[in-house]
């Protein structure tokens, strides 16, 4: 039991088992799920859906800041790969081909890549402190994408690419098994090779790590690009959900969101220990929070008011010294074997007596 309590993952999963229940209570068709022609449709399948994008920032989130480091540029980088994909799709004149498609893809995602190890370089190679590093993408990448796309919505008429978000596979949505399989690659990488534990090592003391031969500059550098390329497929599926590319509103404000997932999965901002599970959970709290705040029907203004409730009520309940308060408080309110009432802090029954003895 103590060990369950002990673990990170416990406030979080209850946070999210909490979030379900009240949307139990408040809407019963919350869990049910239906079939249609083979396919699963449901307020959960939503989530699964919806979370895909989220979940891959995060993941590239939840490794960078593992290096002491921030990604602020996540958002502009979903545009400008939504914006270079669509552009290119657009201009073919076999938009249906997989070829096209997949050329499209590839280009976005590359792009994405070197924005990620140019992030990489400012920190790692320049010195540049993260939030500095990657702010200034982060404002540069949308006027990228305007440039990209010409300063208009690009739109297009793919089936094929409309799948990637849209489509089913196996009764599930599509976009749920890119998620998926990122999750998998993610942790076989990081869990089963010795980059988490390098990671880890790097984020408590980089100018030990290097002192002790571990390549604490390469190692940030190419973190920063795999979140660029995580990045870049979310966009790519972000730009399929809408099938336009919206330099304005792609991925706007998701890089708080995922920063958000993170911390709530456990992953101190301080670097260090890290967790792919924690960060798998946050996103699911958040995307849960998101599509409960919009069945209430909170005003779009308001609902930062609700997600900030509710993630200050997450982070306090995993504080250690939030704990340890709630823990003394518990030991002077409960009663004792026998009605015998609380003793003061810091003495004990002994002492107490003799100090009653010596009054009378």
């Amino acid at each position: 039991m103590r060990r369950v309590l002990k673990n990170r993952l416990l406030w979080p999963i209850g946070a999210l088992v909490a979030l379900i229940i009240v949307n139990a209570i408040s809407r019963p068709s919350f869990l049910s799920i239906t079939v249609r022609d083979g396919e699963l449709y449901g307020s959960f399948i939503d989530i699964l859906r919806n979370s895909a994008p989220l979940m891959l920032v995060a993941l590239g989130m939840t490794l960078v800041i593992a290096t002491r480091g921030i990604d602020l540029s996540v958002g502009a980088q979903m545009a400008i790969s939504g914006a270079v994909a669509l552009t290119i799709i657009k201009g073919s004149p076999t938009p249906n081909s997989l070829s096209t498609i997949a050329v499209a893809v590839l280009a976005g995602v590359a792009l994405t890549l070197l924005f990620g190890l140019w992030n990489g370089f400012l920190v790692s190679v320049l010195g540049i402190q993260p939030i500095i590093a990657t702010l200034v993408l982060m404002l540069a990448g949308r006027g990228i994408a305007l440039l990209i796309t010409g300063g208009f919505i690009t739109t297009i008429n793919s089936t094929p690419y409309a799948f990637m978000s849209q489509g089913y596979a196996l009764g599930f949505p599509f976009a749920f098994f890119v998620s998926l399989g990122a999750i998998v690659i993610v942790s076989l990488v990081v869990r089963r090779t010795a980059l988490g534990v390098l990671t880890e090592s790097v984020g408590i003391n980089p100018t030990a790590s290097r002192l002790a031969g571990v390549r604490a500059r390469s190692i940030t550098w190419s973190l920063y690009g795999l979140s660029g390329l995580l990045a870049g497929f979310a966009g790519i599926l972000y730009s399929s959900n809408i099938m336009a590319a919206d330099a304005n509103n792609a991925g706007i404000n998701i890089e708080l969101d995922a920063i958000l997932a993170v911390v709530l999965g456990g992953t101190s901002l301080m670097g260090g220990k890290f967790t792919i599970a924690g960060t798998v959970v946050g996103v699911f709290i958040i995307q849960t929070l998101t599509s409960t705040i919009t069945f209430l029907g909170v005003p779009p203004a308001v609902t930062p008011v609700f997600k900030a409730a509710v993630v200050i009520i997450v982070c306090l309940s995993q504080s250690r010294r939030v704990r340890q308060w709630a823990r003394q408080l518990w030991q002077r309110l409960r009663p004792r074997p026998g009605g015998s009432a609380p003793t003061p802090t810091g003495s004990t029954p002994a002492s107490a007596a003799s100090t009653q003895g010596a009054i009378a």
